[in-house]
């Protein structure tokens, strides 16, 4: 193993980190990490990274990892805020995490191993609750999260996948692991089908699964569902004991 180098580069812009929209002065960073997992690998990934209000007041927090889908894809990180917690952040939310949000290189998809190693670097750096890490995506990164639980199942406080997939058989590595699933039934990108086959091998493997399907939505089924408080309270409800 060789060691971290974290690049980071402050690009501030106007947005917070509890539940509310009042802005506050907390910023929503650009960061660059890497690290070479051997001679012949190197991992490098941008990132956005928002620290909660009050984050000199505890000696830890919990981290919402976020994984975008293939249209945020590239090396423009302003891309990673068209969805999802970096959208709501960039327009003043609050949210009581540390909110990771990587950014996929162009043409390619999530490696379960380099996002590991950006977790990695993110405990070593910042004051995290190893015991409330949590993982959501939406589309690809969907499958980046039910991806991501199968590679390190004993990681993770809870998941949240969204119109995504995976392979069902790889549910039984990671069942003690609460999920809450999303996907619109109208989805003609990702078939709910996908989503469907994840829950029911969850299910089968005595998992603690929710699924919600949203009746006449298509392939956003992640708006309805980042507006959705119950989705951090219910995330926070969990703790990783393993």
């Amino acid at each position: 193993m060789g060691i971290w180098r974290s690049l980071v580069t402050i690009g501030l812009i106007a947005c917070g980190c509890g539940f509310g929209w009042t802005r506050s002065a907390v910023a929503q960073e650009a960061g660059q990490q890497a690290k070479e997992l051997d001679r012949a690998t190197t991992v490098k990934l941008k990132y956005l990274l928002s620290l909660p209000k009050g984050y000199d007041k505890q000696e830890s927090w919990p981290v919402l990892l976020f994984l975008h889908g293939a249209g945020e894809r590239g090396s423009d990180l302003e891309l990673v805020k068209k969805h999802g917690p970096p959208k709501l952040i960039d327009a003043g939310k609050d949210f009581p995490f540390i909110v990771v949000s990587p950014q996929c290189p162009g043409g390619r998809w999530w490696e379960p191993f380099e996002l590991a190693a950006l977790l990695d670097e993110i405990e070593a750096n910042y004051k995290v609750d190893k015991q409330r890490i949590y993982v959501t995506g939406l589309s690809m990164g969907g499958f980046g999260t039910w991806g991501l639980a199968a590679y390190q199942p004993n990681r993770f406080a809870a998941i949240a996948p969204i119109c995504g997939g995976g392979e069902p058989f790889t549910t039984r590595l990671y069942s003690h692991v609460p999920t809450w699933a999303f996907h619109g039934d109208q989805d003609n990108v990702v078939p709910l089908e996908r989503s469907e086959t994840m829950v029911e091998g969850l299910k089968r493997a005595g998992g603690n699964v929710k699924f919600t399907v949203y009746p006449g939505v298509g392939h956003d089924s992640w708006t309805e569902t980042y507006a959705n408080e119950e989705l951090y309270k219910w995330l926070l409800e969990h703790k990783n004991t393993k």
